[in-house]
C-alpha cells in the first residue's frame, strides 16, 4: 500500500501519521516531547529531541512491510525560527515565541520604519513582539552580532525539518505570510527591512509548498507548511463557493479566503491579520482566545458547584434557558458600550456564579458571553464578502451550545459542524498530492452536520 507520512508538529503534542492514497489515516504515533531553556532560561523546544524523534519515526515507518512511503511533508506551528550554519547545523536553541521582547529594541525598529501603525498595516502583522517571527531574527542580529555572522540561512520550523532529510534549503510562503513582519502584503513581495539590515541574504528562496524534493530511494520530501494554513486546504479543495473556516481550539480562528478588502489598522487592534495560502492567496484571518477561556471558566464552574471537570460535556443546548438569561441579559448587551470591548475582556469574567441556580444554567451562560464575542470575531472577516457558510472545526465543533447560538447568529449562512482526521495534517498531505498519489482527491474527506435557525 503506497502512503504518505506526515510529521504534524504542535506546541505541545507531536504526532505523525500515514495516509494512504484515499486519505484515510492508517497508522499513526505521537509523543510530549519535555521543554528545555534557553540561554535566558526561558522555556523552549528541545530541537535535539524533536530530531531524533522524527528519525527514530521514520526508520520505523520504513520498517513496516505492509506500506511503501512514497513521499513525506511536515506541517507544525508558526512563529518559530531555527539558525543554521553552512552545513545545516543549528546555532542557537529554537525560541519560544511567547519569550518577552524587549521594549527598548521593539522601539528602535518601529521607530526606524515608520511607526507600528504604517509598519503593522503593510505586513498585516499586528505588534506581537516575539510572535512576528522576523522581530526574532532582528533581536539576534542586534543582541549577538558575532553569531549572527555565521548564521546561513534563517528556517521557520517546517523548512528546517524538511531539511533533516533533503540538505537543501528553502523558505514557504505560508510561514513567511504569517504574521512575520517579513512580508510586504500590498507589493507581495519581501519587506524592504530585510535587505537594509542586511537579513535578505540569510533567508533562502521560497519553494513553492506544492512541488517536492526527490531523496536517495526515491521519495518525495514537501518543504513543510505553516498548520494554520495547511489546515484550510481540505476546504479549499472540497468546497467552491465562498466560506469561512472557524478553526476552534485553544484559539478560535475564523479564515476568510474569499475577503480580498486590506485590513485596516482598526481591525489589527481586534486581533485580526492575513495568512497567506500556499498559493500565495491571502486569507483574512481574526483570532480569538475562546478555547483558553472556556478552559479557564469550566475548573471555576466545576469547582463552584462541586462537580466533574468534564461536566460541561453532557450538557445539551436548551432553548428555554438561553431564551430566560437573554430576558436578564437584555438591558446588558441593549447599550451603547463600544461593543467591540467584550474582545478584549471576558463577559463571563465579571459574572457572579452565585447568581446561578445550578450548573446548567451558568454554563449555557457561558457559552452565551462566548458566542457573543465569537460572533463578533467571525464578523470582523466575514464583512463585505460573498460568504454563504460557515464550516466550524475543531473543540467547540462539537458542543451543542455553541453551534445552535453560531446558527441562530448568522441566519442568512448555511453553519456546519466539519469533522475530519486531522485538518493541518490532511493539508499537507494534499498540497504535494500530485507528487506522490495517482488516484484523483475524493470530494468526501469531510464530514458535515448541518445546524439550522
Amino acid at each position: 500500500m503506497n502512503v504518505v507520512a506526515i510529521f504534524d508538529i504542535g506546541k505541545t503534542n507531536k504526532k505523525v501519521f500515514l495516509f494512504n492514497e484515499n486519505y484515510q489515516i492508517v497508522w499513526e504515533r505521537s509523543v510530549n516531547l519535555p521543554e528545555t531553556v534557553d540561554e535566558d532560561g526561558f522555556p523552549c523546544e528541545d530541537i535535539a529531541e524533536l530530531r531524533n524523534w522524527i528519525v527514530f519515526r521514520l526508520s520505523e515507518m520504513q520498517e513496516l512491510k505492509e506500506y511503501i512511503l512514497k513521499a513525506v511533508n511536515f506541517s507544525t506551528y508558526g512563529a518559530s525560527f531555527i539558525y543554521v550554519d553552512e552545513e545545516g547545523n543549528s546555532l542557537t536553541p529554537l525560541y519560544n515565541y511567547l519569550k518577552p521582547y524587549a521594549e527598548a529594541l521593539k522601539k528602535k525598529f518601529y521607530d526606524k520604519y515608520k511607526g507600528e501603525e504604517k509598519f503593522a498595516l503593510k505586513t498585516a502583522s499586528p505588534v506581537l513582539g516575539s510572535l512576528n517571527s522576523g522581530m526574532q531574527i532582528y533581536r539576534l542580529k542586534e543582541e549577538n552580532p558575532e553569531l549572527f555572522a555565521k548564521v546561513a540561512y534563517c528556517l521557520h520550523l517546517p523548512q528546517y525539518l524538511s531539511s533533516l532529510l533533503t540538505g537543501k534549503y528553502f523558505a514557504d510562503i505560508t510561514s513567511i505570510g504569517c504574521h512575520t513582519n517579513l512580508w510586504n502584503f500590498k507589493k507581495m513581495k519581501y519587506h524592504k527591512w530585510l535587505k537594509k539590515e542586511d537579513i535578505i541574504d540569510k533567508i533562502p528562496r521560497i519553494h513553492d509548498a506544492g512541488h517536492t524534493i526527490n531523496t536517495i530511494g526515491d521519495i518525495a520530501v514537501g518543504v513543510g507548511l505553516h498548520d494554520s494554513s495547511s489546515a484550510i486546504i481540505p476546504y479549499m479543495i472540497n468546497f467552491t463557493e465562498p466560506f469561512v473556516l472557524l478553526s476552534t481550539g485553544t484559539w478560535s480562528i475564523s479564515m476568510n479566503p474569499f475577503n480580498e478588502t486590506p485590513l485596516t489598522f482598526d481591525e489589527m487592534q481586534y486581533d485580526c491579520l492575513c495568512y497567506l495560502q500556499y498559493k500565495e492567496k491571502p486569507v483574512k484571518a481574526a483570532r480569538l482566545f475562546a478555547g483558553n477561556e472556556h478552559e479557564v471558566q469550566t475548573k471555576k464552574l466545576a469547582n463552584h458547584f462541586g462537580l466533574p471537570l468534564d461536566t460541561y460535556k453532557e450538557i445539551l443546548f436548551d432553548k428555554n434557558i438561553i431564551y430566560k438569561l437573554r430576558e436578564i441579559n437584555l438591558k446588558r448587551y441593549s447599550s451603547n458600550d463600544d461593543k467591540y470591548k467584550i474582545l478584549q475582556e471576558s463577559p463571563f469574567e465579571k459574572r457572579n456564579l452565585s447568581d446561578f441556580k445550578n450548573y446548567e444554567i451558568a454554563y449555557h451562560q457561558l457559552m452565551l458571553d462566548i458566542v457573543a464575542q465569537q460572533i463578533l470575531s467571525t464578523n470582523l472577516v466575514i464583512h463585505n464578502s460573498p460568504v454563504k457558510k460557515v464550516f466550524v472545526d475543531g473543540g467547540f465543533s462539537k458542543n451543542s451550545i455553541f453551534m445552535n447560538l453560531l446558527a441562530e447568529a448568522f441566519p442568512e449562512m448555511e453553519v456546519y459542524a466539519a469533522s475530519m482526521a486531522q485538518a493541518s495534517a490532511l493539508g499537507a498531505a494534499l498540497a504535494i498530492h500530485k507528487n506522490w498519489n495517482p488516484k484523483p482527491i475524493q470530494n468526501d474527506l469531510i464530514d458535515l452536520k448541518f445546524y439550522k435557525h
